[in-house]
């Protein structure tokens, strides 16, 4: 997890979604536990209840469960939920606003395509 917390949002949500990155991502994997509340708090220097909060939503998503006694762990099916969730989101809130933007500005698929293409080469040469 990265520590770079900004004021556009709380900083539980924001761990909150480093959490889902890193699930989605496959750092942190179906059946793994997490690390515990006062060891997010401890390493990230915020409030346990912050820490905590983020992970109650998981919960409430039904990405994470607690385990009495063990503590917090992935549930089976997690990055195969959460991914068929932000893929919606993406398709139906994100995805119309930047096909309204490429059609502002006047750009075609193959400009896209081609542009693409190149700034993938570019990353591919940086890594």
């Amino acid at each position: 997890m990265t520590e770079q917390w900004n004021d556009d949002r709380p900083i539980y949500l924001q761990l909150k979604d480093q959490i889902l990155t890193m699930i989605m991502d496959g750092v942190l994997n179906e059946g793994e536990a997490l690390p515990s509340v006062r060891k997010v708090a401890v390493e990230y220097q915020i409030n346990p209840i912050t820490a905590s909060k983020a992970y109650a939503e998981l919960v409430d998503d039904g990405l994470v469960e607690k385990r009495r006694g063990l503590g917090m762990f992935i549930l089976d099916g997690a990055r195969k939920n959460l991914l068929a969730a932000e893929q919606k989101s993406f398709l139906e809130v994100e995805w119309p606003k930047i096909v309204e933007r490429i059609s502002r500005l006047g750009l075609d698929t193959k400009t896209l395509l081609s542009s693409s293409v190149h700034n993938g080469s570019a990353q591919d040469e940086k890594e």
